[in-house]
């Protein structure tokens, strides 16, 4: 056999553990979701980054109750909406979750391109143009980027960053602190896709942003678990499930129900089956992996491009694989598990 053979032989057969599904995954390993996502000790030390839309809005109503998490701090940044809605709304969902967790406000535009949003998706207001009342809680005084930095070095080697939004922020915290990456054990974002886009053919939204601060976070160094499309488009709710999550009788599902209508609206449009709940899915992986398929590989993204800007590129599906596959792509998750978890944590608030 060639070197060439050799070579293509080999790849193929990481090819073929990436498998082409008739039917849904389903998650093979035993449900660790009782005994992991709410065990006592210890506890992770979680940075929350959000660009609170309706999504991110559900993820927080989660995290309240994942007591494997100690939210040490949530950032704000522009992105679904403008910095200021952002950050009134993160404030509002958390005085409705009972979180008295420090919030910072972060970036309000890109590091180098124009401002883009997604009020079609959101809701002017960025909440599905649900109100909420007004918050008695007020932002910290220092700026997000130097407020995780901080809390890195609170916790050396420790500190798990959850980004959800655009990764301006992060990108400002690297660029400013260089030790940064030896502070942080790992980061999980939702953003990008190893196929394809939503924002643009090649581009998914929270990348397309900011393609250079989201660059910068996949070559600092610091393992990078990407959510993306290739699994949250999978983990999503119909119209039906919506409702049934809606009648939990808790005022935190009524709101999630009701802060997700418009953006349901713009899903079925689409000719999607229901809503995808991308950052809500990003906070089960890093609470519990079980239900989730991924596989390591290099990332970065294209900043150059004229029609692939913001791509995430990645050697998951090449011929050619890189050295420095530090990275995991999350593909896949089991739905039904995914929607008993989800459904798991609102009932908590029902008390």
């Amino acid at each position: 056999m060639s070197d060439l053979t050799q070579h293509k032989a080999g790849n193929l057969d990481i090819l073929r553990k990436i498998p082409v599904r008739k039917t849904p995954f389903k998650a093979q390993a035993p449900d660790k979701f009782e005994s992991t996502c709410f065990s006592k000790q210890p506890k992770i030390p979680v940075w929350f980054d959000c660009d609170t839309g309706v999504d991110d809005a559900i993820a927080l109503l989660l995290l309240r109750h994942l007591t494997c998490f100690d939210l040490i701090g949530v950032s704000t940044v522009a992105g679904n909406v403008e910095l200021e809605k952002t950050t009134h709304n993160t404030l509002c969902v958390l005085e409705l979750t009972g979180d008295d967790v420090p919030v910072y406000r972060g970036a309000s535009q890109p590091l180098i391109r124009d401002q883009i949003m997604a009020p079609e998706v959101h809701g002017k207001n960025g909440l599905g143009d649900v109100e909420l009342p007004q918050p008695s809680k007020q932002l910290e005084a220092k700026n997000a980027w130097d407020a995780l930095y901080d809390a890195a070095l609170a916790h050396p080697g420790e500190l798990v960053l959850i980004a959800v939004g655009p990764m301006t922020n992060i990108g400002l915290a690297l660029a400013k602190y260089k030790n940064l990456p030896q502070l942080l054990k790992r980061i999980v974002i939702m953003g990008g896709a190893a196929k394809g886009g939503n924002t643009t053919p090649s581009a998914e939204f929270n990348i397309l942003v900011d393609p250079e601060a989201a660059d910068m976070l996949f070559n600092c160094g610091v393992p990078v678990a990407m959510c993306g499309l290739d699994m949250t488009l999978k983990a999503y709710l119909t119209p039906e499930e919506l409702d049934e999550l809606g009648n939990l009788g808790s005022p935190q599902a009524s709101f999630a129900r009701d802060c997700l209508q418009n953006a349901l609206r713009y899903s079925l449009s689409l000719g999607f089956g229901g809503i995808s709940l991308h950052d809500p899915a990003a906070i089960l992986y890093a609470a519990d992996e079980s239900i989730f398929e991924q596989y390591p590989a290099w990332v970065r993204v294209e900043t150059k491009g004229a029609i692939t800007y913001g791509k995430t590129v990645t050697d998951l599906y090449s011929d050619k694989k890189m050295p420095e596959r530090n990275h995991m792509v999350v593909t896949d998750v089991d739905r039904e598990a995914f929607k008993a978890r989800l459904f798991n944590l609102m009932k908590r608030y029902n008390g």
